[in-house]
């Protein structure tokens, strides 16, 4: 089999120069993205990003496609000469950062003023996406809360991968939907929160002085690394860099030593909860004393209108 001259540097682009060189050797070998797919034992979507240089290919997975391909060690020689530290920032970001959680082993997240996606119930989730781009867009809605939904599966999983979760008060705090939104929405935290592989804390205001200024998720992954994920205006970062993982790591330890405890994060939720339940009953109130007076004028209304008088019936 020809084999191609691989250049002996490091480039920021080489994720696709080893995309690249993985498709030269599927096609010479004569193998679909699909059979090459079960072999591995992944799927094909996988392969079309790791062939686009879209989605890093884990180092023991490149060493089985190294003897299923006849590379005779090509593909993991160059595997070790990406700059895999190059920080993700391309128009699928978010689609990379989901391609990462779904193999996660673990994910460490602080988050201000929304609840994080993978703890959103489907009524709160809608409403984010209300106020999105989708706005006004029901059917575009409904996609994206269903993909949030399922990515929430594995990790609600009493055996599923760790889940450590700490919520600015500010993300129990903002309403999104409605006060009945927002008691769904309690009710669901306090639910997952009795999961074994799950922990929620909350960072209360009075705590600020110690917290991130931006949310940030850290997954672990099967092969030992850390990916350190996070959103600016209008783009995500991803980095597996150590030093830009151990400043992170960093900044969530002093977020959790700001955090309440379980038990009393789990208190104030519920005083949330509550709180939601009384604005819910109030509002209730008020649509109902609002519908009355309507109703209270439509009538007088009809009895200050001009008398029509009835016709007689005829002897």
């Amino acid at each position: 089999m020809a084999h191609r001259r691989l250049v002996n540097e490091v480039t920021a682009s080489s994720a696709r120069l080893f995309g690249e060189e993985l498709r030269f050797y599927r096609e010479a070998t004569g193998y679909t993205q699909e059979q090459l797919a079960k072999l591995l034992h992944s799927t094909r979507p996988n392969i079309t990003r790791f062939e686009s240089g879209k989605r890093r290919m884990p180092p023991d997975m490149v060493m089985q496609a190294d003897v299923l391909l006849g590379a005779d060690g090509a593909l993991k020689r160059l595997w070790d000469r990406v700059d895999w530290n190059a920080e993700v920032e391309h128009p699928d970001w978010f689609q990379t950062h989901v391609d990462m959680e779904a193999e996660a082993v673990g994910a460490r997240i602080f988050q201000l003023a929304v609840i994080h996606g993978l703890l959103q119930c489907r009524e709160y989730a809608e409403a984010v996406f209300s106020v999105s781009d989708a706005a006004g867009k029901p059917k575009v809605i409904e996609e994206r809360t269903a993909a949030r939904l399922a990515r929430q599966k594995r990790f609600l999983d009493p055996d599923g991968p760790l889940l450590l979760v700490i919520l600015d008060e500010s993300a129990i705090r903002t309403v999104f939907g409605g006060p009945g939104v927002m008691k769904r929405q309690m009710q669901h935290l306090l639910a997952v929160a009795e999961l074994p592989n799950v922990i929620i804390q909350v960072a209360p205001f009075g705590s600020r002085h110690a917290i991130i200024d931006k949310s940030m998720v850290m997954l672990e992954m099967p092969d030992g690394r850390t990916w350190v994920y996070s959103e600016s205006l209008d783009r995500g970062h991803a980095s597996d860099d150590p030093t830009i993982v151990a400043a992170h790591r960093r900044s969530y330890d002093l977020a959790h030593g700001a955090a309440l405890p379980v038990a009393d994060s789990l208190a104030l939720i519920s005083d949330a909860l509550e709180g939601f339940m009384d604005d819910e009953d109030r509002a209730r109130r008020d649509r109902v004393a609002q519908e009355q007076l309507q109703r209270g004028q439509r009538r007088r209304l009809h009895r200050g209108g001009p008398r029509i008088p009835r016709p007689r019936p005829r002897a």
